[in-house]
């Protein structure tokens, strides 16, 4: 009698947590297929389509456009940071003293669009062997834009800070470190969102796992984000001819293709250390 498909969707979900379990192929093909309905399909094809239409909407937006994002976002650096801007049309918001553009590039939609699929994505995976309520589309949107608001204000703030301190790294000239910059605020607020979305996931589900296994799952779980995140940043650019670019699309690949990879070694190092000393408190 062939096994229900629970069976496989349970072993599937398990095998982020239980340490060493080896799945074949097979089975890894039966548990991401298990207990998709045609609503699932839908729905992905309508998440995949907002990514898409926003893409695309980014591409040709000018700074007049952009003002449902930017406003907030200037809005909230001017209280972090005590300092004034005023909108100039086809430019964007300018500083009182004229050195410092929050233009149409500072907008955050990449990480808005990235964030949304990341989110979106994993809660159709998880939710595979249930119906999931069609509100969690715009209540997902939401929160990639309220994300955004907050990762834009941040970076576009530690941007003034570096600039007032005149802030230099050996190597590295003001446009690179801008875009080191960028990239790590960008990623790890990524980041941040997953691991959030996993505890939330966590605490609401009936599985459990060790502390030794939930960090390994970590490890492989971080990898979902960063897929992601390259797809958004370098895939699509590819697709489109960014290659052609020559040397400045190659030295911004090699930034994205590293920097995301030290923090998700970084942060998982810091979780491992973090919670192998709770565990001998508990053991003690």
């Amino acid at each position: 009698m062939k096994p229900p498909r629970t069976h496989w969707t349970i072993t599937a979900r398990r095998a982020d947590y239980l340490p060493g379990r080896i799945l074949s192929t097979r089975q890894y093909i039966e548990g991401a297929i298990s207990g998709v309905t045609a609503k699932h399909v839908v729905q992905l094809l309508v998440v995949m389509s907002c990514a898409a239409a926003g893409k695309l909407y980014y591409s040709a937006a000018t700074v007049d456009q952009l003002r449902w994002i930017l406003a907030p976002t200037t809005f909230a650096v001017e209280l972090l940071t005590g300092s004034r801007f005023e909108f100039e049309s086809h430019a964007g918001y300018m500083s009182s003293d004229y050195s410092f553009l929050i233009a149409a590039s500072c907008a955050g939609v990449n990480f808005l669009i990235t964030a949304f699929l990341m989110l979106s994505l994993r809660t159709l995976g998880r939710g595979r062997a249930k119906t999931i309520d069609w509100r969690f589309i715009p209540a997902t949107a939401l929160f990639a834009y309220l994300a955004t608001l907050v990762a834009n204000t941040v970076r576009i703030s530690i941007a003034l800070l570096l600039r007032k301190m005149s802030f230099e790294v050996s190597g590295l000239n003001p446009n690179q470190l801008h875009r080191c910059e960028g990239i790590f605020i960008y990623f790890g607020f990524l980041l941040l969102l997953f691991v959030i979305g996993e505890r939330v996931s966590e605490r609401y589900s009936s599985e459990n796992s060790s502390g030794s296994a939930r960090r390994s799952g970590m490890f492989r779980g971080s990898l979902f984000p960063l897929l992601v995140y390259y797809v958004i940043t370098l895939g699509i650019p590819l697709a489109n001819g960014a290659s052609r670019e020559g040397t400045d699309f190659r030295e911004h690949a090699l930034f994205v293709l590293v920097i995301p990879l030290l923090l998700i070694l970084v942060t998982v190092r810091f979780r491992s250390a973090k919670g192998a000393k709770y565990e001998r408190q508990g053991r003690a």
